[in-house]
Parts: structure tokens; C-alpha cells; sequence
């Protein structure tokens, strides 16, 4: 099931707008289920600016370990210490307790150009 009130990237993130200009960042339950057991996450240090497609961390699985990219430019304003202790979070509950980072953006409307849930779906049914 695909959260409908989300944005999603081609590198199977999704997006959700918390307060102002912040969006929260997590992996798709689709890419989660590709990866298989998460065992840990690399998260970046909260006032790192990072730019549009470039490397935030890691998730390591049972199967790959596998990048996270920022799906917009903006500063690292929060990340998801539970991961820390829990990393299995991101495959329980993706869309929820999962999440990784929160990102300030630079220019909100970089988020017009995101996938919705219905491009998404589409996406995921080509693979």
C-alpha cells in the first residue's frame, strides 16, 4: 500500500511535510522489502546541508547495504536516533517510526517535482 498524501523519488523515498519548509524523509515499503532485514542505519549529523542527490547514509541489510539520498536540498535539521538501537523500524513500520531524517528545504518547491502515490505505484510495477 502506497500512502497516498506523500511524495516519492525514483530512489524509492518518500516525503512528508511536518512544520514550515521541513519535510521527513524514509525509504519506501517497497524498498524495504527489497532490502530485506535492516541491521543498520548511517544517519547524518543534524546541521548537515545537503544538496539534491547526494549521499545522506546508509542502510545495511541481510541482503546489500544500500545509499540514502537526499531527495531535496535543505539542512538536516532532525535524524531518527530509535533507528540506532532499532534499524528493523524501518522494515515494521516504513512509512511511520521508520522514518530517517528531517530536512529543512531550500526551495520548497522542489517538491512539486516529486512522484505521487499514483506515479510512484507505476514506478514500482515496472520493476
Amino acid at each position: 500500500m502506497t500512502p497516498e498524501d506523500l511524495k516519492y523519488t525514483e530512489e524509492h523515498e518518500w516525503l512528508s511535510s511536518t512544520e514550515g519548509t521541513t519535510v521527513r524523509v524514509g525509504i519506501t515499503a517497497y524498498a524495504q522489502d527489497q532490502l530485506g532485514d535492516v541491521v543498520f542505519v548511517e544517519l547524518p549529523k543534524v546541521g548537515v546541508k545537503v544538496e539534491a542527490g547526494a549521499t545522506l547514509g546508509e542502510v545495511e541489510s541481510t541482503k546489500s547495504v544500500s545509499e540514502i539520498f537526499a531527495p531535496i536540498s535543505g539542512e538536516v535539521t532532525a535524524v531518527n536516533t530509535a533507528l540506532d538501537e532499532s534499524p528493523e523500524l524501518i522494515n515494521s513500520d516504513p512509512y511511520g517510526e521508520g522514518w530517517i531524517v528531517e530536512i529543512a528545504a531550500t526551495d520548497p518547491k522542489s517538491l512539486d517535482e516529486l512522484m505521487d502515490a499514483k506515479a510512484y505505484q507505476e514506478l514500482t510495477e515496472q520493476d
